[in-house]
C-alpha cells in the first residue's frame, strides 16, 4: 500500500462505500483505493456512509453513519450491545446467511492452501440459534457507583452492562444477575487492572442442559470473601436450586480467567449432565462443549463418518473429560485418550467408571509428545480422533500420525484456518480427504464454526 493512498484517510473523515466482505471478527470490509476499512455493523452487499475512527499502517477502522442500500440478509435484532461488545457479531445477519457464510469461510481457507478438490457440505445449524450456551465467564467491574457485569466494548476497557446475554441459557443470566447484586449489597470490591486492587474478577456459571444442575463460581484475588458466611446464605436463599457454589482463587496478573485453586462454599464440587446417554461429571476447570445440543450432533456425525467397527483400536487426542472417547467406546474394541490437563484426565477416568465403560484408558500427557512415543513403540491404531485447540496440530504430531498410519484420521476442528493448514501436512503423510467437510454451527451468532474432516490412508 502506497503512502499516498494511506495519507488520504484521516480520523473523522466521512466517506461512502460498498461492503464487500466480513472479517473473522464480524467486521464489514470496505475498500478505499484498495485500502481496507473495517466497520462494525455493516454487511456484505450494503452501501453505507461511514466515518473513519482510526488509521493504521495497513488498514483503518470506521463506524456506520447511515445505510444507503441495505443487505436483504440484514435482520433487526434488538441487541446492539451484542455487536458493540463483539459477543454476537452476526446477530444482525439472518441465520440462513450465517450458515452459508461459515460454509464459504471454510471453502476460502482451503482454497488459500491450494486444496480445491473437495466438497464443503451445507452447515448444520440449530432450530433455535439463541440461548444455547451452558457456560459463561463474565467480568465484573465497578462502574457508576456499583458492580456491573457485562462484556468489554470492542477495543476498549469500558464494560458494556448486559442483563440478557442472548447466547446463554436463561438460567445462567438469572444467576449472574443475582450473584452480582448480592456481592454489591455486601460492598464487595471489583478488581481493578490498573491499581491491581479489589477482589472480584469474574463470575462463572455452568448449567446442565439435561440435568438442570447449576454451578456458580466467584473468581477472586483473595482466598476468602469479606462477609463470606452472609453471602453464602443470601446466595442460597435467592438461588435455592443451586447445586455448586465455589470460590476460585486467581491472583495472577494474566489473561487466564480461572485459577486452579477452588474451594466449595456450599453444595457440591461438581455438577453432572448427560450427553448421548452418558453421565458426565463437570468441574469448574473441566473442558465441556458449551453447546450441548449441537455437541451431540457433532459426536454422532463424527462417529458415523469414521465408519467405526467393533474390532478397532481408537486413539482420542485432546480427550478432555472423555466426551468423545466414551461416546464411541461401545462401538469399538478399545479407546485410548490423551490429554495434557491432569484434572481433565482424572474426570475422564471418573466418567468412565460412572458409565461402566471398561474398554477405555486415559493418559495425562501432551498429545504431540505422546504420539511420538506411540509411533516409536509401534502402536497401530485403526482410527484416530483429534479435537485440538484453536492453534491446531503440531508438525510432530502429524509426522507421528504418518508413522502409526491409522486407516482413518477424524479431525474435529474449531478453527478452519488451522484445519486447512494442517490438511496440507496430513496429505503429505499419505492421506486424502475421503469425505466432504461437514461444518456444524456450534456457536450461532458468532464467527466461529466447527467442522468434521475425515482423512483416509491412500
Amino acid at each position: 500500500m502506497s503512502k499516498k493512498t494511506y495519507s488520504k484517510l484521516v480520523k473523522n473523515q466521512e466517506l461512502t462505500g460498498d461492503v464487500i466482505d466480513l472479517t473473522y471478527e464480524g467486521l464489514g470490509v470496505v475498500k478505499v483505493d484498495d485500502f481496507p476499512v473495517f466497520i462494525v455493523n455493516s454487511l456484505p452487499g450494503e452501501r453505507i456512509k461511514f466515518a473513519i475512527t482510526r488509521v493504521l499502517n495497513s488498514y483503518a477502522f470506521g463506524r456506520v453513519l447511515g445505510i444507503i442500500k441495505e443487505s436483504p440478509d440484514r435482520v433487526r435484532a434488538d441487541h446492539p450491545e451484542m455487536i458493540a461488545s463483539g459477543i454476537a457479531p452476526l446477530v444482525n445477519l439472518s441465520y440462513p446467511a450465517q450458515l452459508e457464510f461459515k460454509r464459504k469461510q471454510i471453502r476460502q481457507l482451503f482454497h488459500k492452501v491450494g486444496i480445491d478438490d473437495l466438497e464443503i457440505l451445507p452447515t448444520l445449524g440449530m432450530k433455535n440459534p439463541t440461548h444455547y450456551r451452558n457456560k459463561t465467564v463474565v467480568p465484573v467491574k465497578f462502574q457508576a457507583g456499583k458492580l456491573v457485569t457485562g462484556f468489554y466494548r470492542r477495543g476498549s476497557h469500558k464494560l458494556v452492562p448486559i442483563e440478557d446475554y442472548y447466547l446463554n441459557d436463561p438460567k445462567i443470566d438469572v444467576v449472574v444477575g443475582i450473584a452480582r447484586d448480592v456481592l454489591n449489597d455486601f460492598h464487595i470490591s471489583a478488581y481493578n487492572e490498573i491499581s491491581r486492587e479489589g477482589i472480584v474478577r469474574y463470575l462463572m456459571v455452568r448449567h446442565g442442559y439435561h440435568s438442570g444442575q447449576t454451578m456458580l463460581a466467584v473468581v477472586a484475588t483473595k482466598k476468602h470473601l469479606p462477609h463470606e458466611k452472609e453471602i453464602i446464605k443470601e446466595i442460597n436463599q435467592r438461588i435455592p436450586d443451586l447445586t455448586s457454589f465455589l470460590l476460585n482463587y486467581n491472583p495472577k496478573q494474566t489473561n487466564v480467567q480461572l485459577g486452579l485453586d477452588n474451594r466449595v462454599l456450599s453444595g457440591q464440587q461438581v455438577i453432572h449432565d448427560t450427553l448421548l446417554g452418558l453421565d458426565f461429571e463437570i468441574g469448574i476447570n473441566s473442558f465441556y462443549q458449551v453447546n450441548p445440543q449441537t455437541t451431540a450432533v457433532l459426536y454422532t456425525k463424527a462417529a458415523e463418518l469414521a465408519g467405526l467397527k467393533s474390532n478397532q483400536l481408537v486413539i482420542d487426542a485432546y480427550s478432555g473429560i472423555g466426551t468423545i472417547g466414551l461416546s464411541i467406546a461401545r462401538q469399538v474394541r478399545k479407546v485410548i485418550g490423551v490429554e495434557v490437563v491432569v484434572p481433565a484426565v482424572e474426570d475422564a477416568k471418573k466418567n468412565m467408571l460412572a458409565n461402566r465403560i471398561e474398554n477405555a484408558e486415559y493418559i495425562a500427557a501432551d498429545a504431540a509428545e505422546q504420539f511420538i512415543k506411540w509411533a516409536d513403540a509401534g502402536v497401530k491404531p485403526d482410527v484416530v480422533f483429534v479435537d485440538p485447540p484453536r492453534k491446531g496440530l503440531t508438525s510432530d504430531l502429524i509426522q507421528s500420525l504418518g508413522v502409526m498410519a491409522p486407516l482413518k484420521f477424524v479431525y474435529i476442528s474449531c478453527n478452519p484456518a488451522t484445519l486447512a493448514r494442517d490438511a496440507v501436512l496430513i496429505k503429505e503423510q499419505g492421506y486424502r480427504i475421503s469425505k466432504a467437510v461437514l461444518p456444524i454451527d456450534q456457536f450461532p451468532q458468532t464467527m466461529h464454526v466447527e467442522s468434521i474432516t475425515v482423512f483416509e490412508k491412500e
